[in-house]
């Protein structure tokens, strides 16, 4: 029998890669921290551990804090190079954008050990300011990922709104609330997901910029997992897991609500 080339076989690749890499995972997530350690039954055993200690919570309010602080500090310093960046009549924008985005290309962890570096030389130690340190690890790292999908929304704006705005007597703030400010809701969200996702799983910039003065949930979880504590660990990591969907579904409800509305100019 011949065989006979189709193009559904090229997704047998991806089909694989997800069931080992996605779908394995997650299951012995599910399963590890629905299970006892000694004994591998059934129990909701870590489920109490969790909920009863409250340095866990407390642990856990934190990371929501630094990630919502971090959130909010790369949208106000993004938001305007973005748009800065976005403006046609700026010369070599192009090359500007580069400049904000080569972080990223650049090794997670050369950039926070460099970063370490540059705050010990201007004295700003992880042990004597262990939570400013980490937010400005936070935001230079994260801060690529604000302005690329901020600069991308804006560079699709109908300006012609923005002029016609100001023909109708609106000043500038005012055109920026009622119609730049919508225009550029999908980048905004988009943004503060790729933002606030990372953050709560974030350890490595909290670790080496706070001297682990800074304890993230991403940093109890690896305790947890070097420890052999593999259900507890995955029971913490099956919140952060949850948490990490509840924004993505928050931010798709943003998004497709800012879709149904009409610019009132």
């Amino acid at each position: 029998m011949k065989f006979r080339f189709q193009r559904k076989y090229l997704s047998i690749p991806y089909i694989l890669f997800f069931l080992l890499f996605v779908i394995t995972p997650l299951f012995l997530i599910v399963f590890y921290a629905f299970t006892d350690k000694g004994t591998g039954h059934f129990t909701f055993a870590n489920l109490t551990k969790f909920f009863s200690d409250s340095t866990n919570l407390n642990v856990l309010l934190i990371s929501l804090t630094y990630g919502i602080i971090n959130t909010v500090l790369c949208l106000l310093i993004g938001y305007p190079v973005a748009y800065f960046l976005a403006d046609k009549k700026i010369n070599k924008s192009a090359v500007l954008v580069t400049l904000f985005i080569m972080p990223m290309w650049i090794n997670f962890v050369i950039r926070t050990g460099a970063t370490r570096d540059l705050l010990s030389w201007i004295n700003l130690s992880g042990g004597s300011y262990p939570q400013l340190v980490t937010i400005i690890g936070l935001v230079y790292n994260y801060l690529p990922f604000t302005i690329l999908p901020l600069y991308t929304t804006m560079l699709k704006m109908d300006r012609s709104q923005i002029e016609a705005s100001k023909d109708l007597g609106a000043n500038s703030f005012q055109a920026f609330i009622k119609v730049i400010l919508p225009m550029t809701m999908p980048g905004i969200i988009s943004a503060a997901t790729m933002v606030f996702m990372p953050t709560l799983s974030s350890y490595v910039i909290s670790d080496l910029l706070s001297e682990y003065n800074v304890v993230l949930f991403g940093s109890y979880i690896d305790l947890y997992f070097n420890q052999s504590d593999w259900n507890f660990g995955s029971f913490m990591a099956l919140i952060m897991l949850l948490l990490i969907l509840l924004s993505v579904w928050i931010s798709r409800k943003f998004s497709k609500d800012d879709e149904g509305k009409e610019s009132i100019w």
